[in-house]
């Protein structure tokens, strides 16, 4: 008896969309790296405001070191490697002390260790409350993580703290509607930001009188006077911010630029700890749009390459590789369509479209 239902059909591409997936997967790399190419070790440039990081577990087990890119790429293969994302204010660790002998190839005279890099729970490659790995190899489903802008610390959503009928601010689409996270714990150091509007929250609800000053918040009909006379009083009259209610915080675009600048209140997140919100070069936006930058750049580049070498060409050599590039177009269109979705593109079969390509141009 024939089957009820026919067996389902794969999904095939064509080599249009076959590009451009190779190109979605480049700018992901591109705004992960944040346009770093992984050429030079970044120990040179000191301490980053903000750069990709790595930690390598067969070096440094204990997970208390990390390198860059480059170190990465060139020093580390086929070892087991944790990627981290970025990190804010680090150097480069490669070959230094706690790398027991081992020399960086690529800029081997360091200092013995860098003494302002921090390190957390992360570099061993341990994250949230639930100090798991990610992936999570006991997992049947990977959960989604968001990361902390303060320990930058990243999170699963079911353990960020919060209470029913509490939930990340989300639209319709189920998209987040914050830019930025800061988790419970760090929260207790940032709860200054209760003192400001309610406009750098990513919700919709604004906040009643009563939750206000149950935030710690006090109105005030000036509100900037307010805030500045409010954040004097945590720090002159040294008020312990460690009884304010551990709640994680979701914070809208833009909301940095709302922070207040003066003197006391810049010294005032130093001494939290927290000096680096106001660094406009600190966000992971500016860090992905740093990376653009340079992606544009590096793409006006190898399209001028492009034009510099057809302009060494005369008439009848442009003809002859515009035809040629049509025809790989052709036969990697042909054999798109005609190969097994669900079996992998060996060699052998990529040595067989250029055997074609040979066989067609001996023919004509």
């Amino acid at each position: 008896m024939a089957d009820a239902f026919p067996d389902e059909v794969e999904p095939t591409v064509t080599i249009n969309e076959f590009i451009e997936g190779l190109e979605a997967e480049e700018l992901e790399a591109d705004m992960v790296l944040g346009g770093d190419s992984g050429d030079e070790c970044t120990y040179p440039n000191g301490y980053m405001k903000r750069q990709a990081v790595f930690s390598c577990l067969t070096c440094v087990p204990d997970g208390s070191a990390g390198v860059c890119t480059a170190c990465c790429l060139s020093c580390h293969d086929g070892h087991e490697v944790v990627e981290l994302w970025t990190k804010r204010n680090f150097r480069c660790d490669c070959g230094n002390s706690k790398f027991a002998g081992f020399s960086c190839k690529l800029s081997p005279n360091k200092d013995p260790e860098n003494s302002r890099n921090k390190y957390n729970q992360n570099f061993k490659g341990s994250y949230c409350t639930c100090a798991r790995a990610y992936p999570d190899p006991e997992a049947e489903e990977q959960e989604e993580m968001i990361q902390c802008c303060i320990c930058e610390d990243w999170f699963h959503e079911n353990h960020l703290g919060l209470s029913p009928p509490e939930e990340v601010p989300r639209d319709e689409e189920g998209e987040p509607l914050y830019d930025e996270f800061i988790c419970q714990d760090c929260s207790v150091r940032c709860s200054f930001l209760n003192l400001y509007p309610a406009s750098i929250w990513a919700t919709s609800k604004i906040p009643s009188p009563e939750e206000k000053e149950e935030d710690g918040a006090v109105q005030d009909e000036n509100p900037e006077r307010e805030h500045k006379e409010s954040v004097l009083g945590l720090d002159l009259n040294e008020r312990s911010l460690g009884v304010e209610k551990k709640k994680p915080m979701f914070l809208g675009k833009k909301w940095r630029s709302s922070l207040c600048r003066c003197n006391s209140c810049s010294e005032f997140y130093v001494k939290q700890g927290v000096g680096f919100l106001i660094d406009s070069e600190d966000s992971i936006e500016e860090y992905e749009n740093v990376a653009k930058r340079k992606r544009q750049e590096k793409m006006q580049e190898r399209e001028g390459a492009e034009l510099s070498f057809l302009n060494t060409l005369d008439h009848v050599q442009k003809i002859e590789l515009l035809n040629g590039i049509a025809e790989m177009k052709n036969e990697l269109q042909s054999f798109m369509e005609s190969v097994d979705p669900s079996k992998p593109v060996t060699s052998a079969d990529v040595q067989g479209i250029f055997e074609k390509l040979k066989k067609k141009r001996r023919l004509m």
